[in-house]
């Protein structure tokens, strides 16, 4: 039996909760969400009497203060974090404390808020012959970004970036892109809260976005996409070419 369970909320839609995870905030005694950046709608799965926090208000002692006295107390426990909580979801200190009290856990995967951008842009990161490759980073802030990883350093790879809790910085991120490599032609797309009701698209160049952003008044929750795919042509895909043969299908002239 599993002790706590850490599900990924999704990006904000409550519908993009994986049947999964649904399903074990249903059954849970405790729960314990982000309440920054969940969606409240998907509280509303919780059972009568199940016990909710809010860990906006709480420290890291605090979450797991109340995690260690409801296993103890023999009750489930769902800590709910917002899209995937591999991605900058600070469970890895929740896991290895959970793990140093012999609690067992189990991660429970959810939709990224990268997912969701790409899917309100009605956007494929990864199109032929354009980009192949996608980087998930952030502007380094209070947290340090390891030298190599610091974002002109990726800039000089020319691929398709998302870049997390940084809007707030996006001068600082535009110079660092140009600085790495970036034409400032390079298109940029920016979705704020994705997936949710109030989902905003704004579009720009490297050059354009900041002075676009800043009459917006753009300041927390939103991607930023920065790739030629958002405006560019493309060959088509091997996979579906029909001269193009694999396990499953032969080739057509």
């Amino acid at each position: 039996m599993v002790d706590v369970h850490i599900v990924g909320a999704g990006p904000g839609d409550p519908e993009l909760i994986t049947r999964k995870g649904y399903r074990l905030v249903q059954e849970a005694d405790v729960v314990i969400y982000a309440g920054s950046l969940v969606n409240p709608a998907i509280l509303e799965a919780c059972k009568p009497g199940c016990e909710i926090h809010n860990s906006a208000t709480m420290n890291l002692d605090e979450v797991l203060a109340v995690m260690k006295a409801s296993v103890e107390a023999g009750k489930s426990v769902v800590r709910l974090h917002t899209g995937d909580p591999a991605i900058y979801g600070a469970i890895q200190e929740q896991m290895d404390a959970l793990a140093g009290m012999g609690i067992t856990y189990e991660v429970v995967p959810g939709v990224s808020s990268f997912l969701a951008t790409a899917a309100a842009l009605k956007q494929e990161y990864t199109l032929p012959n354009v980009s192949q490759t996608v980087i998930i980073t952030r502007m380094e802030g209070r947290t340090p970004m390891p030298p190599k990883e610091k974002l002109r350093m990726l800039a000089a790879h020319e691929a398709t970036m998302c870049i997390f809790l940084s809007v707030q910085m996006l001068d600082k991120v535009v110079e660092e892109l140009i600085e790495g490599g970036y034409d400032k032609t390079t298109p940029v797309a920016i979705v704020v809260k994705a997936s949710w009701p109030d989902q905003r698209i704004i579009r720009g160049t490297l050059e354009t976005i900041a002075e676009i952003v800043a009459k917006e008044g753009v300041l927390r929750q939103a991607m930023i996409v920065v790739s030629h795919v958002l405006d560019s042509e493309y060959e088509l895909s091997k996979l579906y070419d029909k001269g193009f043969a694999h396990m499953y299908r032969s080739a057509k002239d």
